[in-house]
């Protein structure tokens, strides 16, 4: 496929992948309000945290049905990303879309499959028996609840690994600014080790920002390689002093010598001073 053609193909695809990593961000915000929303244990204690989860459960399970979209979205949005990056950069390695694919697909399932487990064990504990510790150890014990969460954790490392690099590359490739590239991988770094809702925060931010930039409204204008299809690297430090340097006609920093005064013409009278000045006209100014 020649530059050209990338680029009508662009151009046709491009409001389509504004909205879904637009809506990518949204979901994955919005899954993490309804997860902070609704009751919460103060104390972690085993039979109170099933009772609170079955308080709890229709919003973890949408929260999750919510995360899982955004998930999906997370991976159609890095397909497309990678997939333009490597038609300016053909050495991209294409693994990075493969864990992309299967880490967005595990990650929806397992935390679909994880918050549903979780909301008929704690079902079956408040409906039978007698709410004992004995009963809720041997409940939370099945093997769905200790596989899923692996499951989950495995999911995360995939996706994380791909959102990294293909930050990187985009970033390489002129795609992303130096400012979206670090941030995107800032996020995937997030996604395996999370702090708190601020990762959420973070991931949601750049994948909107993402969508603004694939939309072409990017503020200051869109980056070179969105215009012509192939890979516009990024002046390094070196670079970018050398063109101030060349900007400002020196060397950054350094005072520019001052003007030499303009010669006096021929026979212009010297300027008066007091040493040329008579001392009979100085008397008298006394």
């Amino acid at each position: 496929m020649t530059a050209d053609e990338q680029l009508r193909y662009e151009s046709r695809v491009r409001t389509r992948q504004t909205v879904i990593a637009g809506a990518a961000g949204l979901l994955v915000i919005a899954a993490t309000a309804l997860q902070l929303a609704g009751p919460h244990t103060k104390v972690d204690e085993l039979t109170l945290d099933l009772i609170t989860a079955h308080k709890r459960y229709p919003l973890d399970l949408i929260g999750a049905i919510l995360n899982a979209c955004g998930f999906i979205l997370i991976g159609l949005t890095l397909v497309f990303l990678l997939r333009i990056t490597r038609a300016r950069t053909p050495q991209t390695g294409g693994w990075v879309r493969i864990l992309a694919i299967i880490g967005a697909g595990l990650a929806a399932i397992s935390g679909v499959a994880y918050a549903a487990v979780i909301a008929s064990k704690a079902s079956d504990f408040v409906s039978q028996g007698n709410q004992t510790y004995e009963q809720a150890h041997q409940l939370t014990h099945g093997a769905g609840l200790v596989v899923l969460p692996l499951l989950g954790q495995f999911a995360a490392l995939l996706l994380a690994v791909s959102v990294v690099m293909t930050a990187l590359n985009a970033m390489r490739a002129g795609l992303l600014t130096k400012f979206m590239g670090y941030l995107g991988i800032f996020a995937g770094v997030l996604v395996i080790f999370p702090i708190g809702a601020s990762a959420t925060i973070v991931q949601g931010f750049w994948l909107l920002a993402l969508a603004l930039l694939i939309s072409g409204r990017w503020p200051g204008g869109s980056p070179p390689a969105w215009s012509t299809g192939q890979a516009e690297r990024w002046p390094t430090g070196a670079e970018m002093r050398e063109q101030r340097m060349r900007a400002g006609g020196g060397r950054p920093g350094r005072m520019k010598p001052a003007p030499a005064p303009a010669p006096e013409p021929v026979g212009a009278p010297a300027p008066r001073t007091r040493a040329t000045t008579s001392k009979r006209k100085r008397k008298k100014r006394h």
